[in-house]
């Protein structure tokens, strides 16, 4: 190629990109913050618990925001062209959103993924205009996603790297700022804790950076599901800990602690059965009337406890955490009895902690 073809070329990019960015941020300015919901709890407890509903982006789930991060940062990055192919290693839900994004910029997607994915959010991703990639072995879908895209000269978004450094945790509008500007005018303001799950570990990387940013007082809790790497490296004290199994429990935990993960903004983490995540899901849709995710119910389960570890010590305060999709992507899976039975799970003694604790803020000591 001449280098005068080069340079026509790099402006043609420069042009296109600067056209995809706009069209990215106009889905931004478009797009309504999402909601801050309260969960009832008695008043008397001087404890409020605050869910921020992340199933309202327009791809319904909380990934919507990283997926419009990691398109801008490759796009800035000029790693994105017109005819690029975008792919991507998901377990459903990221891969949800960048389908949206590349269909918006008319670029083709192909989502690798776990071949146990739930069948509803493979085709949310069809129904997006992606493309599924099934992968038998869970800890094999990042090496597959990078030899895929070499192979198609396109480009592997690499949620799992890039989550930590895509999104602004100074401000413009992340999630944490949005959180504490909804908390302005309630009893307690700055939280004591906000509990989140980490896939890549970007959102609780976002949220330690800003409250330490800020100079806020309140924690980060990181619950974590069976068969995650995060737990297991915390309790040793060691972030080279492979696990070699997938998560049950879809959008968060990894069979090895993942490069976006930053334990030293995290101030504890709890490790979360899936029963109990799965207990906590169902008992939490009761209360809201609604459907919510695997994941909100390992959110629900932490919170519970470390509201009642404040109950115990006579603390008054706020705990956020989030509602990151909807249940009805899980119909035939968390929501089925008989998939659950399959699976060998007993959700009795955790739904039977959850009752106590809504009824009266005890714990299991």
């Amino acid at each position: 190629m001449e280098i005068t073809d080069f340079g026509r070329c790099e402006r043609v990019n420069r042009d296109w990109a600067r056209e995809a960015i706009g069209q990215v941020e106009a889905d931004a300015n478009r797009s309504a913050d999402t909601h801050l919901l309260p969960f009832p709890l008695p008043a008397a407890w001087g404890i409020d618990l605050y869910l921020k509903d992340e199933s309202s982006h327009p791809t319904g789930s909380l990934k919507h925001r990283l997926a419009r991060s990691l398109f801008l940062y490759a796009l800035c990055n000029g790693w994105i062209g017109p005819s690029t192919t975008i792919v991507e290693a998901s377990s459903g839900s990221t891969a949800v959103s960048e389908a949206y994004f590349a269909r918006m910029l008319g670029l083709p997607f192909i989502a690798v993924m776990p071949a146990a994915t739930s069948p509803e959010k493979i085709s949310l991703i069809e129904f997006q205009g992606g493309r599924c990639h099934l992968v038998s072995d869970p800890t094999q879908v990042v090496a597959e996603a990078r030899r895929l895209a070499a192979e198609l000269d396109g480009h592997f978004m690499d949620q799992f790297t890039y989550a930590e450094r895509a999104t602004d945790w100074r401000g413009n509008n992340n999630i944490a700022e949005s959180i504490y500007a909804q908390l302005e005018r309630e009893r307690h303001p700055v939280p004591a804790w906000i509990v989140v799950g980490a896939g890549t570990g970007g959102t609780s990387a976002t949220i330690g950076r800003y409250a330490r940013y800020r100079r806020l007082d309140t924690k980060v809790c990181v619950v974590d599901p069976e068969g995650s790497a995060f737990w297991q490296a915390y309790l040793a004290g060691d972030w080279s800990v492979v696990t070699g199994r997938g998560s049950r429990i879809e959008g968060i935990g990894r069979p090895r602690v993942e490069a976006s993960f930053l334990p030293s903004v995290v101030d504890r983490m709890i490790h979360v059965p899936d029963a109990a995540s799965l207990a906590a899901m169902r008992a939490g849709s009761a209360v809201l009337g609604r459907r919510v995710g695997g994941s909100t119910g390992t959110n629900l389960w932490g919170a519970f406890r470390l509201i009642a570890e404040m109950l115990a010590s006579g603390r008054t305060g706020s705990v956020v955490t989030l509602i990151c999709d909807g249940g009805e992507r899980y119909a035939d899976t968390y929501y089925s009895d008989a998939w659950v039975g399959a699976q060998e799970l007993d959700l009795s003694s955790y739904s039977g902690v959850i009752r106590r604790f809504l009824d009266d803020g005890g714990w299991p000591g």
